[in-house]
Formats: structure tokens, sequence, C-alpha cells
């Protein structure tokens, strides 16, 4: 699919699981092998996302003064590419020893599983006792839209719940997409600030896709609200920080044993908006590079530190 200012499209096909799911432990936490197959597993396009357009990229705003782990703040670009050196939050900070940054523009798309998106670095479903690779925290579910609250799929102690305001981006929100030719509804759940911005970008690519009337517009997710809910995801994203979901899908997969095959997509399915959504927000949503915490030391004022010594102890 041709997304204006993009010269190579980033389709990812949305199909069903293919075996289940690799084998990977049921608590998500340990790192593995490449994680589950399935869901976006493969490229209309014939290949992975495409490169980012330099000039696409923009900076989104957090709504908090910046994007960052430990205090030092840091930018996130709509069609920024991501990547830089991981580096290990420092002790005494929420997630200490945990592992963020590093994961770039290729490695977005996970499958209809929670806890895919991480770019091979886990296998198994679930997202705790897990790093960063986005530096955004996986969303959670809860309330009346989780079915078993002592499964998997309930990260809340570890994460907070929705309205949780100190995660990366803000409190969770959602946007609603209505299909102007079936009675097919796409929803997006992320952070604030990544829906805002995912928003600006799909009003501009898929306008002509989507029902206008009323047009589409942010609204901060609801603790007890019933939708969407875990077994209508379609597709996560970004280390399972970002969920597009369908209302009239239902995953018998999403609270059956680990390794049942997903539940196929709907027949009477609008395959042009979801393509359009499911492109758009592979290339769009927003990444933050890497780069060298504010807590780690220099390697400039390390070298200086030992100059000095040294010309301290030669000429005295």
């Amino acid at each position: 699919m041709f997304i204006p200012g993009i010269s190579r499209p980033a389709s990812k096909n949305l199909e069903r699981r293919k075996g289940g799911g690799g084998g990977g432990r049921g608590g998500g936490g340990g790192r593995g092998g490449s994680g589950r197959s399935g869901g976006s597993k493969g490229s209309s396009s014939g290949g992975k996302s495409s490169s980012p357009s330099s000039s696409r990229s923009r900076p989104i705003s957090s709504g908090s003064g910046g994007f960052g782990f430990g205090g030092r703040s840091r930018t996130a670009s709509a069609y920024g590419g991501g990547g830089g050196a991981p580096f290990a939050i420092a002790a005494g900070l929420p997630f200490a020893g945990r592992l963020v940054g590093g994961g770039t523009r290729n490695q977005i798309y996970g499958t209809r599983t929670y806890g895919s998106g991480y770019g091979g670095s886990y296998s198994g479903r679930g997202v705790g006792g897990r790093g960063f690779p986005f530096f955004f925290w996986p969303i959670v579910w809860g309330g009346s839209a989780l079915l078993l609250t002592d499964s998997y799929l309930d990260s809340r102690a570890e994460y907070g719940n929705v309205n949780n305001s100190t995660r990366e981006g803000g409190p969770l929100a959602t946007v609603t997409f209505q299909s102007p030719s079936t009675n097919n509804t796409f929803r997006i759940v992320a952070d604030n600030a990544t829906v805002i911005s995912l928003v600006s970008d799909l009003s501009q690519n898929c306008t002509s896709k989507f029902s206008t009337n009323p047009a589409p517009s942010t609204t901060l997710l609801d603790p007890n609200a019933t939708i969407p809910r875990p077994e209508q995801v379609i597709q996560y994203y970004r280390a399972s920080s970002i969920a597009l979901t369908l209302d009239q899908y239902n995953n018998s997969a999403t609270y059956a044993p680990d390794g049942r095959l997903d539940t196929p997509l709907p027949s009477n399915l609008d395959t042009t908006l979801l393509m359009c959504l499911n492109d758009t927000i592979g290339l769009a949503a927003p990444l933050i590079n890497g780069g060298m915490p504010v807590w780690a030391p220099s390697y400039f004022n390390l070298f200086a530190v030992v100059w000095a010594l040294w010309a301290l102890l030669r000429f005295n």
C-alpha cells in the first residue's frame, strides 16, 4: 500500500499464527529465541518495514516534558528509526537492571499475542520482568475487559493500571476507526502521546478509508471499560505497547493454553482500512533513539580524568 511520503510500503500480512508459538515460558520473563510466529508474519511488500523518511520524521509531545528513564528527557519521533545502544536502568530506580533502548523500526511488528513485538528478545506469552527495547511500557489489561485476573494478561501489579500517569507517554488512551462499508470497528490502544500522534498520521494517510462522522478522537481508557478487550486484538506493535483491536473479533487462543492457534479474522473484513491502519502504525508509531543515560559515565570524561592523573604524576 502506498503511503504519501514513503517510497516503499511496509505492509504486514495479518494472518493466523502458525504452530502456536515457540514453546516459550508462560510467564514471559525469560530471554529466549525468536518468539511466536504469525500475526503479522511476512510482508505483502516482500520484506520488513521500509526505512523511515528522514524528512518525514517529527518529534511528538509527551505531555509531561519528555520521555526517558531515570530523569533524562528524550524525544520521541513519528517515522523515526529508533535504535541506539541499550543500557541498564540504574539501581534504586523503578525496573532497576532491565535493559532499555535498541529497538528499531523494522522490529516494531508483533503478533496477536500479548508479549510479542520485542524484536526476538523474548519467547512465550506475557510481559512480566521484561526490558523496554522501545522505551515505552507494554499496555495493560484490567477491569471489566479482563476475564481472568490471574493470567499472563494481567500485568497491573508491575506496570500500574490503565490510568497510571507515570508510564512513558502518559495514561493509556484509545481511538476508534469505523469502516464506511462494513460493521467493522477498529480501535488503537497505547499511551496517550502515541495515540494522539497516530491519529494525526492516520487522518492524513487513511481519511478516505474510514468514516469521519464522527471523526476519530482520542479518549483516555476507562479502567472499567468492557471494550476493547485482549481477545479482540488483531495486532501488537512496539513490544506490546500498542494494540490494534477489532470489535467483531474474538480470538479463542487468548485465554487458551499456550500454543493454541489464533482464531481466523472475520470474513466480512474491511481489508482496505485494516491494511492502511496496520501500515501507518508500523511506519509512524513514535520511537525514541537510544543513547547514553544521564547516570552513565562518559568515556570522554573518563579519558579526561585519566589524562589529568597521568599529567599530575609525570610533572610532579
